[in-house]
């Protein structure tokens, strides 16, 4: 098959087109302008892009000078060739996943991700794909797929790394058992050498490299002559001393280089691999594929001890198993702690300590319960004492989620002491494990410190983050000793300092202790060869970084928030435990394809750092702890361009794997930024949007009139900021409450209904959908309810909170606790039709109020899908549901609090056939889509929902909020309903 044009269409907003952010220090005499004139990509070196950049995964910090966002390969090449001429260091950088530190630096930031992440081609008889260095793997999986194939390393990072950090890390993965390290599928490399030199890297017989290689001639011929240099002469050496295990990814590739020299031909570009952009920037990547397994299964062993596990991993590793990994009891006490992993620990046996993980692959199903059965007769009884299988896929994706969940459990910390990574990667020959974890147990004592072991047991590459506190000179002391000590294991064992995660700035000076004096100097001739001045990511692999320097956190870290928190805070360290909660992983940075859930849709739209949860978490933290100009984070250029554009969704609370909640603390410092600057209209405006849809409902229809008089919603935009170009909510002339009171209240007495409710009017349901309230009641008692309406509660207090006015939310809080809490007391059920209200009164009440009233309320409110299904009442109704499919839309607020699935199971029971959307947030975000400077990105955002609803085979689409449904009502129209209004419908 030919090769095929996979190029994709670049971000569908730039959220600076508007701000003009960084567009200062472009317009200044000096690189950044020299650069700007240079090449068609963006150059920014403005503050916040260097601050964006001065963090990755790991636990150091490193302002840029800095970054570039090339657009080809002839920019990549301009850049180096002019840094080169000026002496400026260079970093190329994929997603910024790098736990090692090798993707930060003080030098001149080469962003691939943004407009050099194309798919070249995909040949799949040859199976072979090329990609530019920014594509992100699982991007790539998606594309090879329908093919059968796929890009066989597969980190836990691939739905936002890139290929360029696949190769520059070597990057490998859990089925690493089966497929190795990335060096084994890389087939062709073109990069730019370090004086700005483009060239193709490939496979060359060695009389093509002997005739290729000059140590005096162009940098190329350097490169070839130090490569047959080392299979000259160092090849015993490299034997000698290089460990002889799967997982190796310190130092040079040197071992790959020699291995291939015996059969009279190497492939160079193999000798880049690996080598974290020190010796060669990277453009564009071809590599070789694997097919597709045929079928799945797992087997899971069940441990009394660690140790115990560790023993039994070279057994295991005789039944061929494509992966073998393990979760220790640090891990699997947590996850007790935890709902999310109930279902999964309850199919545990109560005397599990530790477990581990086996996965086959097979050409059949009887084949791979073949080989299940055959590892759990072998192995349960002897050193196992349990054992369970899993052959669905549903089953299968639980026991992956335990285990994949391992560092997110670890990081959600927020304390001075963290669980870092460091020595998180040393990898030794399975039959060592038991003896090296021992040993490594050992270390934790005597550094009086404690940690976990999880993840790559099969190749023996075991995960450990030991618990330390870089705050102070002690721990910064133990940060070193500890990683001594783990290297002398490592080469005690006959391991590597790092498996998995690259040198960086936490590995790079144990290098030399690995391989000796004489393999160090071996590295740095090469580093020179290809790089004489040391400009390309200079300090790493075989450079001079220390590991105890650029911590992000170190003795001398100070952090001041600027304010007394309006918030409770119940997490350890409060406000600052939270904003220092970011670890860098970068999962925000997911696509809607390669992550699904919610987070975060701003940077899904944008693909822009400072829009990410990661880049306004790092930014946030950076302000308050100097890293910025003094209360920076009050500016109004840090409130327009960093805070401004978090639409509270949410999303960040739940899927980012730390689970930092950007948007608490977005509220927190509006809230701070109104007290300093006062606030505008609009803001004031929307705050009390309750008391303006009651003026505008008690004037219906002439307040609707007004809305569409020609010329109206213009001068909307010109003086408040409304865009002109959104539809306008409708006022009811009759409220929700009015036609209750107006039908004589409660249908269904009180005496004879099964359940008590409490149905809060929600300022939207009351005055501007009241079909969708009429539609709950009519619901609740057709199931026997008995339904009020509370007198005496206001608005639920989301509209101020949203927008930063935390007092006045707080007063509507008290109000409604008041309200209702002696009436929860006595029984009584609250529901919600409004998805948002609802977790205002479920979440976000208890942020407002202490005390047992509010926690009465939030622990008996409900939204009224949710209650339904809590509460099976549902199942009581009697259903005629039309023959036809919803596509449904759910809420981002109640995906985040895990709400979201109720509704579904409640239109599937009354006849429905329903396709729930992996969505995310619709883009409106309450007011955030109605401003007219947001109204690009709401749009952007709502472009993404609009394509999974598309792609659905749903007769018609609902959706419970109102914000969902204005959005998709100006796209489709007419509005889609409520999905309590579609169970209304269907009853009989």
């Amino acid at each position: 098959m030919a090769e095929r044009d996979l190029s994709t269409d670049g971000p569908a907003v730039d959220p600076r087109a508007n701000y003009g952010h960084g567009t200062d220090s472009v317009r200044r005499p000096g690189p950044a302008a020299d650069l700007d004139a240079l090449i068609d990509g963006d150059v920014r070196f403005d503050d916040y892009s260097r601050q964006l950049y001065a963090t990755d995964a790991s636990i150091y910090e490193v302002t840029p000078i800095g970054v570039v966002f090339p657009t080809s390969t002839a920019d990549v090449a301009a850049v180096v060739e002019y840094c080169a001429e000026r002496e400026l260091p260079i970093l190329p950088r994929g997603g910024g996943t790098s736990l090692a530190g090798q993707a930060v630096n003080e030098a001149v930031v080469l962003d691939f991700t943004r407009h050099m992440d194309a798919i070249l081609a995909v040949d799949p008889d040859v199976r072979t794909a090329r990609t530019q260095a920014g594509a992100v793997l699982a991007e790539l999986n998606q594309v090879l797929e329908p093919h059968g194939l796929k890009f066989a390393p597969d980190p836990s990072t691939a739905n936002r790394s890139a290929m360029g950090g696949a190769v520059g890390n070597n990057t490998t993965g859990a089925h690493s058992l089966l497929y190795g390290k990335t060096d084994a599928y890389v087939e062709e490399l073109e990069v730019v050498l370090a004086d700005g030199t483009v060239t193709t890297l490939g496979e060359v017989t060695l009389d093509e490299l002997r005739a290729g290689a000059d140590p005096d001639g162009s940098l190329e011929e350097r490169l070839y002559a130090e490569a047959w240099r080392i299979i000259d002469e160092e090849s015993e050496a490299v034997r000698e001393r290089f460990p002889d295990i799967k997982r190796n990814v310190s130092g040079y590739n040197l071992d790959t280089l020699v291995a291939e020299a015996e059969t009279e031909s190497i492939n160079l570009a193999r000798l880049i691999v690996g080598s974290e952009g020190t010796l060669a920037v990277v453009t564009e990547v071809t590599v070789s594929l694997e097919p597709l397994p045929e079928t799945k299964a797992l087997g899971l062993l069940t441990y009394d001890s660690l140790l115990d596990a560790m023993a039994d991993v070279d057994e295991i590793l005789e039944h061929d198993p494509a992966a073998l990994e393990v979760l220790d009891g640090v891990l699997v006490d947590l996850a007790r702690d935890l709902e999310e992993f109930s279902d999964v620990i309850d199919l545990l046996p109560d005397r599990t300590n530790t477990f581990l993980l086996v996965e086959f692959y097979a050409e059949s199903d009887e084949r791979r319960r073949e080989k299940v059965t055959a590892l759990l007769d072998d192995r349960v009884g002897d050193v196992a004492f349990d054992g369970l299988e899993a052959y669905e896929e549903g089953d299968q994706k639980d026991f992956w989620k335990m285990r994949k969940a391992s560092t997110p459990i670890l990081l959600s910390r927020t304390t001075d002491a963290k669980h870092i990574a460091f020595v998180e990667d040393v990898a030794v020959p399975p039959e060592h494990l038991p003896e090296f974890i021992a040993d490594f147990q050992s270390v934790f004592e005597d550094h009086d410190t404690i940690g976990s072991f999880y993840a790559h047991a099969g190749p023996g590459c075991i995960h450990v983050r030991p618990l330390v506190d870089t705050k102070t000179a002690e721990g910064v002391e133990r940060l070193e000793s500890i990683a001594d000590a783990a290297t002398d294991l490592a080469v005690q064992y006959d391991g590597s300092v790092s498996g998995e995660h690259g040198d960086g700035r936490a590995r790079t000076q144990w290098n030399r202790k690995l391989y000796g004096e004489h393999l160090w100097t071996v590295f740095r001739d090469l580093k020179t060869a290809a790089d004489p001045d040391w400009l390309l990511n200079p300090g790493t692999v075989c450079g001079d970084v220390d590991m105890t320097e650029n911590l992000r956190f170190d003795p001398d870290y100070d952090f001041d928030a600027g304010f007394d928190p309006a918030l409770n805070w119940d997490n350890e360290n409060g406000l600052q435990g939270m904003a220092e909660l970011c670890h860098g992983c970068g999962d925000c940075r997911g696509t809607q394809e390669t992550t699904g859930g919610v987070m975060c849709p701003t940077y899904r739209a944008s693909q822009e750092e400072i829009t990410a949860t990661r880049g306004r978490a790092n930014l946030l933290r950076q302000a308050m702890s100097g890293g910025l100009d003094d209360d920076e984070q009050f500016d109004v250029e840090f409130m327009h361009e960093v805070l401004d554009l978090c639409i509270g969704c949410k999303g960040c609370s739940k899927d980012c794997p730390s689970e930092v909640d950007l948007a608490k603390l977005k509220v927190e410092v509006a809230n701070e930024y109104h007290e300093r600057h006062g606030a505008s209209l609009r803001d004031k405006l929307f705050a009390n949007i309750d008391a303006l849809n009651a003026l505008g409902s008690a004037l219906a229809p002439v307040s609707n009139w007004m809305a569409n008089v020609p010329g109206a919603r213009t001068v909307l935009e010109k003086t408040l900021g409304i865009a002109k170009e959104r539809s306008l909510p409708t006022f009811h002339r009759e409220s929700l409450v009015e036609w209750f009171d107006a039908r004589g209240g409660a249908q269904v007495s009180e005496s004879e209904a099964d359940r008590r409710v409490l149905l809060f009017p929600d300022t939207y349901t009351n005055y501007n959908a009241p079909g969708a309230g009429k539609a709950a009641v009519e619901v609740l008692e057709a199931a026997n309810v008995h339904v009020e309406i509370p007198e005496g509660v206001t608005g639920s207090g989301r509209p101020p909170h949203s927008k930063g006015f935390l007092e006045k939310a707080r007063e509507q809080a008290r109000t409604n606790v008041e309200v209702l809490a002696p009436r929860v007391r006595e029984g009584w059920d609250v529901v919600v039709v409004e998805p948002s209200d609802a977790v205002m009164l479920q979440s976000d009440y208890l942020d407002l109020l202490s005390g047992e009233d509010a926690e009465a309320v939030a622990a008996n409110t409900y939204g009224i899908m949710e209650y339904l299904n809590a509460t099976r009442l549902d199942e009581a109704l009697t259903t005629d549901a039309p023959a036809e499919t919803l596509t449904y839309h759910g809420h981002c607020h109640q995906k985040a609090t895990q709400k979201d699935h109720h509704a579904v199971g409640v239109l599937r029971r009354a006849g429905y056939a329903v396709d729930p959307l992996d969505s995310g947030c619709c883009g409106m975000s309450g007011t955030f889509g109605y401003e007219a400077e947001h109204v690009s990105m709401s749009t952007a955002i709502g472009r993404i929902l609009f394509d999974q609803v598309d792609a659905s085979d749903g007769d018609r689409v609902v959706a419970p909020g109102a914000s969902c449904r204005t959005q998709l009502g100006d796209h489709y129209d007419p509005k889609p309903p409520t999905p309590v209004e579609a169970l209304a419908d269907a009853l009989a």
